[in-house]
């Protein structure tokens, strides 16, 4: 087996991101089944979804750092072996403490989504790096809705618990072949772990994300969600003064404040906020009883097999964008995939009486989730130096995410703020917040509108490294300036 093959490695970052990705849906349908089987509330039992957020929130960014430092393919297959690890424990765990922790286990592993970005910008020719984070991502956006597909089956026929032996076997044979085929990155940046800056940005991330993902049941006036916010914005500046007095930040805040990184994370943050809720609640709708007044009371199956026009499209288009990137710059497909999201909700919003009124809506959302989620990829790869592409990308996943868990707590509240006698939510509240994330979708489009255009590196520059590298060019300013203050070491 050829041991330089980029159609393996690439092969074994898809399937490992893919399996990630997988798992942040596969066990959301399957909820209701754990909480019996494992004797334990409904508020409890959601602390296996938040667990895995608030789990891949911290690492992503900081694995994806250690990646830039000490090797991506090294990261990597450390990454691989925590999920394995998670997958094992949440298939034999006993109770539902012992899941959680596995959940949190499995959550380390949402470093390779930047890890391998990396990988694919540093070994690939450069012509194919387009393409390849175009096909990346398009595995990663299928493999996020796919779980919703697959969930019901898998627990129908088997149980529960296949959900994660499946990934076991899966992750085991992708961490042998990553450890002994994907080539290490000859990519690195010189320096440490900045470990003040990795506690507190995983200390604003937890005070950020648990009470937006927990609103709904603690209340957003309870003094917890007050106290874990105002937390939040005081360890955020903590955290943004560490990374500007380091010397090795974690995060260099001068790569966010690119106008190309900075519209972008906008963007993501956005059209995350739309993206997520509408994978969240669209099942929800499709097995609400119709006698609630809509909704077509699908089992779980049904209701996975609806979100199947989404799951298609967004993978073609996402396969589609990168062959198309010299005539259909990234810009572009950012700025249509956020059009066609606002459209697919505006048309859940006021067309959802009939199955085939959602599958069409689903497949329109797939479109633009195809050409988003590649489209932001391979924005941020090529607005920074290659040695900050793990960290960069991570962040860039971690805004979506934050967007996505504000997207869904607004909708939870629209949805649930007032409930029929029956117990069941009011269409109304599924129809304003459909509106609601059409209007988070559009303000994705314009924010895309202000993502600068691609400049040519001015071929008269003499640097190697400059020249060979466009994102190190638009910073060399930056690194000139900088050079001139003195350094506090951090």
């Amino acid at each position: 087996m050829n041991r330089h093959s980029n159609r393996l490695t690439f092969g074994v970052l898809a399937t490992g991101a893919g399996v990630f990705a997988l798992l942040q849906s596969l066990i959301t349908p399957a909820l209701p089944t754990v909480q019996h089987a494992m004797h334990t509330s409904q508020a409890t039992v959601t602390w296996v979804m938040t667990a895995y957020l608030l789990s891949a929130s911290i690492f992503t960014p900081i694995l994806g750092r250690v990646g830039d430092l000490v090797g991506k393919k090294r990261t990597l297959v450390a990454a691989l072996i925590a999920l394995l690890i998670g997958c094992l424990v949440a298939a034999l765990a006993p109770n539902i403490t012992v899941l959680i922790v596995a959940r949190v286990l499995q959550g380390i592993a949402g470093a390779l989504f930047p890890l391998s970005f990396g990988i694919i910008r540093d070994e690939f020719p450069a012509a194919r790096v387009p393409a390849s984070i175009s096909n990346l991502s398009a595995v990663i956006a299928v493999g996020s809705g796919l779980g919703m597909v697959l969930a019901g089956p898998i627990v129908g026929a088997l149980d529960y618990r296949w959900l994660f032996w499946f990934p076991v076997i899966i992750v085991a044979i992708t961490a042998i072949i990553a450890h002994r085929y994907v080539p290490e990155s000859p990519s690195r940046t010189e320096g440490s772990v900045n470990w003040l800056a990795s506690v507190l940005l995983s200390g604003w991330l937890v005070a950020l994300l648990l009470p937006v993902s927990q609103a709904a049941k603690w209340g957003w006036g309870s003094a917890t969600v007050i106290v874990l916010l105002v937390t939040a914005v005081v360890l955020f500046a903590l955290w943004a003064l560490a990374e500007a007095r380091s010397r090795n930040p974690l995060i260099d805040l001068r790569i966010m404040r690119l106008p190309a990184v900075w519209t972008t994370n906008t963007a993501a943050l956005l059209f995350g906020g739309g993206m997520y809720a509408v994978w969240a609640f669209l099942p929800g709708f499709a097995q609400t009883p119709s006698s609630a007044g809509y909704g077509f009371g699908s089992s779980v199956t049904g209701a996975g097999l609806l979100m199947l026009p989404m799951l298609v499209a967004m993978f073609a288009s996402g396969i589609l964008s990168g062959r198309l990137a010299g005539r259909f710059p990234a810009k572009a497909q950012l700025t249509s995939g956020a059009v066609l999201g606002s459209i697919a909700c505006a048309i859940l919003a006021g067309w959802h009486d009939r199955p085939w009124q959602v599958a069409l809506a689903a497949g329109v959302f797939g479109l633009g989730i195809g050409l988003a989620f590649a489209s932001m990829s391979n924005l941020i790869v090529h607005s920074v130096p290659a040695a900050q592409t793990g960290a960069a990308t991570g962040m860039n996943a971690n805004i979506r995410t934050i967007g996505g868990s504000l997207g869904a707590a607004l909708m939870t509240g629209l949805v649930t703020g007032h409930l029929q006698p029956s117990g069941q939510p009011y269409v109304a509240g599924y129809t304003h917040g459909f509106a609601l994330l059409a209007v988070f979708c559009l303000a994705a489009a314009f924010a895309a509108l202000l993502v600068p255009a691609r400049r040519a590196v001015p071929s008269l520059t003499p640097d190697p490294n400059t020249a060979a590298d466009p994102a190190r060019a638009a910073l060399a300013p930056l690194a000139t300036a900088s050079a001139s203050q003195p350094t506090v070491r951090g």
